[in-house]
């Protein structure tokens, strides 16, 4: 029988998504690398080293799997260049030189390599679909005319920050982006915006948050979660829009809960 595996990072997204296959009746295969287990994933874990992907490669198929999925960050690792083995060490030129290009291409580098070696890399949606909602509002708070127009100047940055590889995310009040999202991330993000202080009496502006311009919708999607909407609250904005079917929601209907009891709007908007 066919198994499926999630090459496993930070975050809850690897606990979610093996919580789900359970229920549906399937054990996935839980691999991560080594020193970096995930949280949340109550199965055998399969730990696996860089240096040493053909390797690990092979033994997902001696367990049978024909399906992976990659969920959750993944830090680099410090490579041992005594670790290598000679087939692994056949795809250093290739990995290094997507690596100089930045995180997509390595990406889709690394969803290269597990293809040709005949494992279909799936997204997260195809075992969740309701993970990635489509186009609409979700809860009983709704946009206004200031926040669609808010929402079409962060789509713009958001789209000249991803073209240059740098985030995914940024926060618009009233036509002015009061931060981008870089390395630290969106919590980071929003910690500097509530540091500013409240720019309107009432609250305005919203955090927005969309994948990179070409980005493999497969793996390294942005991610919303229940803390994202209390840490938009903290920092006095008006809601959160997303792209509509590139955005994962880490726990929607908790999510939804707190945007109405905060007053906040969540809206998944339709790519233009």
């Amino acid at each position: 029988m066919a198994h499926l595996a999630i090459v496993a990072g930070k975050g809850s997204l690897p606990g979610v998504l093996s919580q789900a296959l359970v229920a549906q009746g399937t054990t996935p295969i839980i691999a991560h690398l080594q020193d970096f287990p995930p949280e949340g994933v109550d199965l055998p874990l399969e730990p696996f080293r860089i240096e040493r992907l053909a390797p690990f490669i092979a033994r997902l198929h001696d367990l049978s799997v024909d399906r992976v999925i990659f969920a959750g960050a993944v830090q680099r690792p410090r490579l041992d260049p005594e670790q290598f083995d000679p087939r692994t060490a056949m795809m250093v030129p290739r990995m290094l030189a997507a690596m100089q290009q930045g995180d997509d291409a390595t990406l889709r580098e690394v969803i290269a390599i597990f293809e040709e070696e005949g494992l279909a890399v799936v997204g997260a949606d195809a075992v969740l679909p309701d993970l990635v909602p489509q186009a609409g509002v979700l809860g009983v708070h709704q946009p206004g005319s200031r926040d669609r127009a808010d929402a079409a100047r962060a789509a713009a940055v958001v789209a000249a920050l991803g073209a240059a590889d740098v985030g995914q995310g940024a926060v618009v009040s009233g036509g002015l982006c009061l931060a981008a999202e870089a390395l630290p991330g969106t919590d980071a993000m929003l910690g500097q915006v509530a540091a500013l202080g409240p720019l309107r009496p009432d609250r305005a502006g919203l955090l927005y948050k969309a994948p990179k311009p070409g980005q493999d919708k497969r793996v390294d999607l942005p991610a919303l979660g229940p803390a994202t909407v209390r840490n938009a609250h903290a920092a006095g904005l008006a809601g959160i829009a997303f792209e509509a079917g590139g955005v994962l929601l880490l726990d929607r209907e908790a999510m939804i809960a707190e945007a109405d009891r905060l007053g906040l709007f969540l809206w998944a908007r339709a790519a233009e």
